[in-house]
């Protein structure tokens, strides 16, 4: 903790008197070199004021009055710096002025914080952020309301009331009450501890709650699907249209390494023809930004086509939500007899799609 450096000392203003020839104390505060003067709405008679000592002469009741109430100021003063130290604030000249004069400084509160950060955020959708990146910092908002208003019966905190408790109550309240696995609760913990993070870095809080706390997570198995799997998933004749519509759409994931919001957000103009005049997928990756080109093969072309002219809007297919496309890959999953959980999210742990990621493609495919 690091210590403050500050001053105090009592003066009498001399140069102006009032009908009872008195004239006002005032005190003369220095922290870290930074000085102003306050008046201490006291007062004191010329003659009886001891410049040197800068307090009132005597022994008299009056004189033990007025010194006591000046050694109360220094004592108010030096209780207001210890407080900030002891909350690792960084301690001024204004914030010490302030508390004395019951100024206190309106405090920053999580949610306040969280709701501004979430404003900021939304103005990025778009442009550095995906909307479902978006909805998921509001989830952790909505969490996080539930969690106060269930555990503290309140609706926010003060970010220098954060505690550690405060985070092993609400990893707690996650996985007893919402239910959440591990890895779940830990990203809503991550969220929180970003907002956190922003309050530091912006000066609103100096201590940090998460300094001992550790985000548990579990390693998951998200498995894989095999070339025979896929092959029998890609020959399997499918008399219902929504699971031949899904069947294709993951198909095409497997076979161009793309995940579902970019195969969702896939444009006419992301599809360029190269020299030889072979098609390829050149975007950006809607999670990282990061540049995509993709040869377009034969069984993804030929879905494209089968799809072409069912969008309007110069999307390339034809997708719906994720949730009732990971629903239809089950049932697919069912009619096809494989024994796993599909998930459009499977089509990137495919060996075929990991290897387009690299220059063992051509031989893959031969």
């Amino acid at each position: 903790m690091v210590r403050t450096n500050y001053k105090t000392s009592f003066f009498l203003r001399k140069n102006v008197v009032n009908k009872n020839g008195e004239s006002g104390i005032f005190l003369r505060l220095t922290v870290n070199k930074e000085a102003a003067q306050i008046s201490t709405k006291a007062t004191c008679a010329v003659g009886d004021w001891d410049t040197e000592a800068g307090k009132m002469r005597g022994k008299t009741k009056k004189a033990n009055q007025l010194n006591d109430f000046l050694a109360e100021i220094r004592a108010a003063i030096l209780f207001h710096i210890q407080e900030m130290e002891r909350r690792d604030e960084i301690v001024t000249l204004e914030k010490v002025k302030n508390a004395y004069l019951g100024i206190s400084a309106r405090a920053e509160t999580l949610m306040e914080i969280f709701k501004k950060w979430l404003d900021n955020a939304e103005k990025l959708v778009d442009v550095s952020k995906s909307r479902e990146t978006y909805r998921k910092y509001e989830r952790g908002y909505r969490r996080l309301q539930e969690f106060m208003k269930e555990t503290y019966n309140i609706t926010d905190i003060a970010l220098r009331e954060l505690s550690y408790e405060f985070i092993v109550d609400y990893e707690s309240y996650l996985r007893r009450v919402s239910k959440c696995g591990v890895n779940t609760t830990a990203k809503f913990i991550q969220t929180l501890r970003m907002i956190v993070l922003y309050a530091k870095n912006n000066g609103m809080i100096f201590k940090d709650p998460f300094l001992n706390y550790k985000v548990k997570k579990e390693e998951v198995d998200r498995g894989y699907l095999t070339t025979d799997e896929l092959d029998r998933i890609a020959s399997k004749v499918i008399p219902i249209p929504r699971l031949d519509h899904v069947r294709d759409m993951f198909l095409f994931a497997c076979f161009t390494g793309l995940a579902y919001i970019d195969v969702a957000n896939l444009m006419e103009s992301d599809i360029k023809e190269a020299f030889d005049g072979s098609k390829w997928i050149m975007t950006h990756r809607q999670k990282t930004g990061v540049a995509v080109n993709v040869p377009l093969l034969d069984y993804p072309l030929a879905i494209i086509e089968k799809y072409k002219g069912q969008c309007t809007d110069g999307h390339v297919l034809p997708v719906i939500s994720n949730q009732r496309t990971n629903s239809y890959l089950k049932e697919l999953a069912t009619v096809c007899g494989i024994d796993k959980n599909i998930t459009f999210h499977l089509a990137r742990h495919i060996k075929f799609s990991f290897l387009l990621k690299f220059k063992h493609l051509q031989i893959f495919a031969a």
